[in-house]
């Protein structure tokens, strides 16, 4: 029973770890789409558009009873408090998108895994192996290596970047928190109903008719949130926050080949160095999480 009990614990650490790669894979592909719609309209109505859009695809799944069981789920305050830092983050990182290249803005972000695996010791008293630290450091030398951040200076987007990893980095913690306690439709519901709440009236100000182009941008941003705020809630309930929060440096991959196809970003050979890092680090905890389990 005890190796049943350790073969079921290791495969659900590892699917946490496929949601969480496949999720920031999809917030990549949000972010460079938001990139583009940022140039001509505001941070407030992209988060307006993206709120609805994923609430009326919710509605539509779950009808009227999943309705119900949200006004009526305990997290209601919880994710409240948790939504809060996430607007606040994505506010700062996106108003920072319109002076920064794409593969700049998630160098200088990429303190935050760095600050969830402490939060994480912090606030949730878990235990973090050295391994881990080493590789949470590896993938932070490795984006270090491929962007070369230090020419940036502390210009006011790359401190608005800085804020959003902190509070990003407080948001993912809170969410491990809440995952634990309630389904994964409830939180999505909960999350974007305060993002619209927030968001609602500034956009309304702020709102400017969307042409073709941008509708199709808005309506892929609201599903690629969507479906990767599913899988990152569906990756926090089957694994530890130091665990995953590696993997949010794969996403640096992807702002690059996004980059290249989109911009015509050619990446440089520290980038491939870089990369190889990333990469290193996510295999490293992979594989002393399956080493560990089988002693």
């Amino acid at each position: 029973m005890a190796d049943i009990a350790i073969l079921e614990t290791r495969e659900r650490v590892l699917a946490g770890i496929l949601f969480t790669g496949a999720a920031y894979f999809l917030f990549s592909t949000q972010d460079a789409s938001i990139k583009l719609l940022v140039v001509g309209m505001s941070v407030w109505q992209i988060m307006f558009f993206r709120s609805i859009t994923i609430l009326v695809a919710c509605t539509a799944i779950g009808g009227r009873r999943l309705l119900a069981d949200t006004a009526r789920s305990p997290i209601v305050r919880p994710m409240f408090v948790r939504s809060a830092f996430t607007l606040a983050a994505w506010l700062c990182y996106y108003n920072a998108a319109r002076s920064l290249q794409l593969a700049e803005l998630t160098t200088v972000y990429y303190a935050a895994p760095i600050i969830v695996t402490v939060l994480s010791v912090i606030m949730l008293g878990e235990k973090v192996p050295m391994l881990r630290w080493l590789a949470v450091l590896i993938g932070f030398a490795g984006v270090f290596v491929a962007c070369d951040p230090t020419h940036l200076g502390l210009s006011v987007p790359v401190l608005l970047v800085l804020a959003a990893a902190l509070l990003w980095g407080i948001a993912v913690v809170l969410l491990r928190k809440t995952a634990m306690q309630e389904r994964t439709m409830i939180q999505l519901i909960l999350n974007n109903f305060y993002f619209l709440v927030f968001s609602a009236v500034p956009a309304l100000f702020l709102w400017q008719a969307p042409n073709q182009e941008q509708l199709l941008l808005l309506l892929s941003v609201g599903a690629l949130g969507g479906v990767a705020q599913y899988m990152l809630f569906e990756g926090m309930k089957r694994a530890p926050v130091s665990i995953v929060a590696p993997f949010e440096y794969t996403s640096l991959v992807w702002a690059f080949a996004l980059g290249f196809l989109i911009w015509g970003d050619v990446p440089r050979r520290e980038v491939f160095l870089g990369a190889a890092l990333i990469v290193a680090a996510g295999l490293l905890i992979i594989g002393s999480e399956h080493f560990r389990k089988r002693l």
